[in-house]
């Protein structure tokens, strides 16, 4: 993977970090992308720091645009950045709530996808990996909103998936149960960590979903939930 260009979603979160991590030590040339991001977020060489608001069209377009021109190629797109808000029903959800989990967890998505995927396209070997939420494959009182665009970015990426397959190009969402992340411990600080899944073990599915004999794993969404490894 020494030579492939990787492109990161909110690579500076909590698990976002471990997945840049995992690239960078495959040599890979590894962009690194987040609202607020820089060289100092680590001392690889093969790291390349961009800032981006995936939440705005045209800064997607030109960020994918800038690393092609700059590299010649985009290999591998792995889509981590999201968010979470919940604690509301349906009816007690206002506009702003809606409107933040549809932008985090589905329209970057989209905006990412349609920019990184024609040019993932004449890699011959592209590899596409989204995170979601093991909560999208089932509903959950108080967090309508989140789980709505969470189980709708699942749908996006297997359709991906089915559009690109004549290209080599894979395509894949994997579904986290909670992540043993800081801001998690800190917002329920009574769970039981222990049946938390380890962000080490999720970007290390990534990874390998990303590598060239992944060439059959394509349109899965696949749960990980650290009760159960």
């Amino acid at each position: 993977m020494n030579e492939r260009v990787v492109f990161i979603t909110g690579a500076k979160g909590g698990l976002g970090s471990f997945v840049t991590q995992r690239f960078l030590a495959t040599g890979a040339t590894v962009i690194g992308t987040s609202r607020s991001i820089s060289k100092e977020d680590s001392a690889e060489t093969n790291f390349v720091p961009l800032p981006v608001d995936f939440t705005k069209s045209n800064a997607v377009q030109d960020a994918i645009g800038s690393v092609v021109t700059r590299f010649g190629k985009l290999d591998v797109l792995v889509h981590v950045l999201g968010g979470f808000a919940g604690g509301q029903t349906i009816a007690e959800t206002d506009d702003a709530t809606w409107e933040q989990m549809r932008d985090l967890n589905l329209t970057a998505a989209f905006y990412v996808l349609r920019a990184a995927i024609p040019h993932l396209r004449k890699s011959g070997k592209g590899r596409i990996v989204a995170i979601g939420s093991l909560a999208a494959v089932e509903p959950h009182s108080g967090l309508g909103a989140y789980v709505t665009f969470k189980s709708a970015l699942a749908m996006l990426v297997r359709t991906v998936a089915l559009e690109n397959k004549d290209a080599g190009v894979t395509a894949n969402v994997v579904l986290p149960g909670t992540m043993d992340t800081p801001a998690n411990r800190k917002s329920m600080p009574g769970a039981d960590f222990s049946k938390w899944v380890q962000p080490g073990e999720v970007a290390d599915l990534i990874l390998w979903l990303a590598d060239e004999r992944a060439a059959h794993v394509t349109g899965l969404a696949i749960p990980i939930d650290g009760a159960n490894v």
